[in-house]
């Protein structure tokens, strides 16, 4: 389930909740499961969300060292992207 998941659980729950108005007998709330609904697809996009910034983050890694032969500073630098679709 996705961010487009999440928002389609809000949609599907928020019209039945708010737009449709038809009696079920008292078996079935409509109202109560629209918001049940909503409150998932909040969920759902929430971590979605969460999980997809945390997938973009980086790292860099700066190590400095002499060189014993010749006395020059050596800088390397190492770049991890956790992206895995990069």
């Amino acid at each position: 389930m996705g961010i487009g998941s999440g928002i389609a659980l809000f949609v599907i729950g928020a019209i039945l909740a708010f737009a449709l108005n038809i009696d079920t007998g008292g078996y079935v709330d409509l109202d109560l499961i629209g918001y049940i609904l909503m409150g998932a697809g909040v969920v759902v996009f929430l971590i979605s969300l969460i999980l997809m910034l945390r997938r973009r983050q980086t790292e860099t890694v700066a190590r400095t060292a002499v060189d014993p032969g010749t006395g020059e500073r050596v800088t390397r630098r190492s770049v991890r992207d956790n992206d895995p679709i990069a």
